[in-house]
């Protein structure tokens, strides 16, 4: 059900309300302010990403990788959370954030994070390299995502090498039967 208040302050509140990290009340306030793109969507995820609370922070991440408009405010809050930040959910978000707003400055975070100990931290990089290396491909940041398509951890390996089928157009990588 959506949010009866969709003030920016009214949809961040149903958004921390919302337990699941996923809820439809969540994605559905955050999809609202992605749809606003305002100034005041931007300090308000701004600030939550300044938060103590985890929850807050998750949030403050999400809703800055909707905000296109403010790349390059977004840009440094993301890069400080990559290198700063301790819990892996928050991170994993980090590398989504990156990944939607596709700009390769944050190429050298999100190289930073793909060797994370983590699966999770090493998946968001898989999804996140592939959007940030360039036009043509940064050559470090493509081959840390071939290194990916290699990791341990299959979900990891497998959105890795789709990623480097679709930058390279190596088809071949796709076609599990080749």
């Amino acid at each position: 059900m959506p949010p009866n208040d969709e003030t920016v302050r009214g949809l961040i509140e149903a958004a921390l309300d919302d337990d699941d990290p996923d809820g439809a009340v969540r994605w559905h306030a955050i999809s609202v302010l992605r749809q606003r793109g305002d100034l005041e969507s931007f300090i308000e995820a701004r600030r939550l990403c300044a938060a103590d609370d985890v929850t807050q922070r998750l949030l403050g991440v999400d809703i800055l990788g909707m905000l296109e408009a403010y790349v390059d405010r977004i840009l440094p809050v993301l890069r400080y959370l990559a290198a700063s930040e301790d819990d892996v959910m928050v991170l994993y978000s980090v590398l989504i954030a990156f990944g939607h707003l596709a700009d390769p400055r944050s190429l050298p975070s999100v190289m930073d994070l793909a060797g994370h100990e983590d699966p999770r931290v090493r998946y968001g990089a898989a999804y996140a390299l592939q959007h940030v290396l360039g036009d043509p491909p940064d050559r470090a940041g493509l081959n840390a995502l071939r290194a990916l398509a290699a990791d341990s951890d299959a979900d990891v390996a497998d959105w890795a090498s789709l990623g480097v089928a679709l930058v390279t157009g190596d088809q071949d990588r796709l076609d599990p039967l080749v």
